[in-house]
């Protein structure tokens, strides 16, 4: 059974790469998908399709709109969706679509730190399995197939 997990979360730092590579070291049958992790693409999209804009709250409007769409897409496709939120960065996209997913309906495995259970505690008990890194996340990956 091939499974398809969009990964909601900050685009920054390699977690997405350390989750796919602990992914195939167990062997599991799963395609990753997520945000525009090209940062410069993600915040010049808007631009770049339709135009220069005449001023940054047209221009940032214009790109999370082609974001949005993207993200929409990929996120209704997938089976479930793992939302990392780690200490370094705000993670207002990533609350975004961790609500986006549970409005979904969608299986949702949240990633947070000690440090965030209070800030998390909602969404935490929306979640359908919060874990604190994403070792523990593989292993509800891992269970799948057992």
């Amino acid at each position: 059974m091939k499974l398809s997990i969009y990964l909601a979360g900050q685009i920054h730092d390699d977690w997405r790469e350390q989750l796919k590579q602990k992914a195939s070291e167990h062997q599991l049958d799963i395609e990753f998908t997520g945000p525009q992790e090209n940062h410069d693409l993600s915040d010049d999209i808007g631009e770049n399709i339709l135009g220069k804009q005449p001023n940054q709250l047209y221009r940032d409007d214009q790109g999370a709109s082609i974001n949005n769409f993207r993200t929409s897409i990929m996120m209704n496709q997938a089976d479930a969706v793992i939302a990392l939120f780690g200490e370094t960065y705000k993670q207002w996209n990533t609350a975004m679509d961790a609500g986006i997913a549970l409005g979904l309906n969608k299986p949702l495995i949240l990633v947070r730190p000690e440090s965030l259970i209070h800030p998390l505690k909602e969404l935490s008990n929306n979640a359908t399995v919060t874990v604190e890194n994403i070792d523990q996340a593989i292993e509800v990956l891992t269970y799948i197939y057992k």
